[in-house]
């Protein structure tokens, strides 16, 4: 014997038959609501001047971030050498090191 389930969607706002699902989220709170094209389409412009200025999050939660990208250590130590500066052989380069490769750079 076989069966068949038949999922209708009803439209969170007008009761309608609905079309979509949207998922959202706002101040830490995870949201579904089942909506017709016309208020997903409604959903979407008025969310949209906020979508646009927010910035997304990665898969673990946390925001991405920009970040600058420290010069290679190596061309640091080469750079520190020719103009006289201590640096080690290994390990850690002082900050004023790079902040001196900067501004030079």
């Amino acid at each position: 014997m076989a069966q068949r389930v038949v999922v209708t969607l009803s439209d969170d706002i007008d009761g309608g038959e609905a079309a979509e699902t949207i998922a959202f989220g706002l101040d830490g709170k995870s949201y579904e609501i089942d909506l017709n094209q016309t208020n997903a389409k409604k959903l979407r412009t008025a969310l949209a001047p906020f979508l646009d200025a927010a910035r997304k999050q990665s898969k673990s939660g946390k925001a991405f971030r920009h970040t600058t990208v420290a010069a290679n250590p190596a061309a640091v130590r080469a750079w520190a050498r020719s103009h006289q500066m201590d640096v080690p052989p290994r390990g850690r380069i002082p900050k004023k090191v790079y902040e001196a490769f900067e501004a030079a750079n």
